[in-house]
């Protein structure tokens, strides 16, 4: 993977981080028709989709299975649409914006303002060694590793495992762990986030139960939900976890750099670009938040650094699952088996 070039001499901060910034915030306003129209391309097809799944029970129960998951992908988009209202850049009244995250919220089985408030904290803390464990992926350093108590070491082992971390915990983050706002239990507002679309979502349920039966929830909803789910958790890592990432400890860290040099331009085909709401360009996104998805394609356009920064394959993303210990002395991403050859 390339990194983004140095500030070349004589032109200090072309390519610095808080120069990217100012540069930047002529992408940030979204465009009210190009928004809507998003939605409607996305939700709609979504629907539309589920109802034919609901339909092909009736005749092949692996029919409505296999539309189920293509539903996973429009589903994965609404859940970047959300992501986006999240961050203020999809809808210029705000307002509006938050409503739209909370209804979407519901179909991706996210408390919209507890995740809002988590993914903040991921924005203003991702690489940082002090500030790490709310809205990222626990990574320790080969120090902290080396320290734990065998017990402790398998446990990491395990969490950083690619059958529990894509396979088991898309399922928990979104079928349980969201049920209740973790990480901010003595706040009333976002207990009434969880709970509030816990009770819709119950509602929804209960209507498509009473109707169809379970096999509605076991053919369409829970496939479609858990392979949205795991797509969204591979994104999430391979946006943070490779080989030149960046991690500093808290009196060295700086946002902006944090955010250019340790989030990934994934480089994926214009069919997955679009379903995953071009989030691959996600140096670009952490370095501004607030600029809508739809125009970060622009930003690479008309900048050529950016374009070729951190710029991450497929190929070259399956790799990183088995990158799994921070080494602050190399500044690299390590895997279990070289962190411990350090040792001999």
């Amino acid at each position: 993977m390339s990194n983004l070039p140095p500030a070349p001499e004589g032109r200090p901060g072309i390519h610095a981080a808080k120069d990217w910034v100012r540069i930047l915030a002529e992408y940030r306003e979204p465009y009210g028709l190009r928004s809507w129209t998003e939605v409607a391309i996305t939700l709609g097809p979504f629907i539309v989709l589920w109802a034919a799944a609901w339909w092909s029970l009736s005749y092949s129960y692996w029919l409505a299975f296999a539309i189920s998951v293509c539903n996973a992908a429009f589903l994965l988009r609404l859940f970047a649409i959300q992501h986006d209202c999240g961050h203020g850049a999809f809808l210029k009244n705000r307002v509006s914006g938050d409503w739209l995250g909370r209804v979407i919220g519901v179909l991706t089985l996210t408390p919209y303002d507890v995740w809002k408030r988590s993914h903040s904290i991921h924005h203003n803390s991702a690489g940082n060694l002090g500030r790490r464990g709310i809205g990222d992926i626990t990574t320790l350093t080969v120090a902290e590793y080396r320290d734990l108590s065998p017990i402790k070491c398998l446990m990491y082992r395990l969490y950083r495992h690619p059958l529990v971390l894509f396979g088991l915990a898309p399922g928990y983050l979104f079928l349980l762990q969201n049920r209740v706002p973790l990480g901010f239990m003595k706040s009333g507002k976002y207990w009434f986030s969880a709970m509030s679309t816990n009770a819709v979502l119950l509602v929804a349920l209960s209507v498509i139960v009473y109707f169809g039966g379970l096999m509605p929830i076991l053919l369409i909803f829970l496939p479609s939900t858990l392979l949205a789910a795991t797509a969204g958790v591979w994104l999430f890592y391979v946006q943070h976890q490779f080989e030149n990432t960046h991690w500093e400890a808290d009196e060295d860290w700086q946002l902006h750099e944090a955010a250019l040099h340790g989030s990934s331009h994934y480089v994926m085909p214009p069919i997955l670009q679009w379903f995953t709401a071009n989030i691959g360009i996600h140096h670009v996104h952490h370095l501004y938040s607030r600029i809508p998805f739809y125009r970060l394609p622009e930003v690479l356009r008309d900048h050529d650094a950016l374009a070729e920064g951190n710029r991450m394959t497929i190929r070259e993303s399956l790799a990183n699952a088995r990158l799994h210990l921070w080494n602050e002395e190399t500044k690299t991403l390590l895997s279990f088996a070289s962190a411990r050859a350090l040792k001999e």
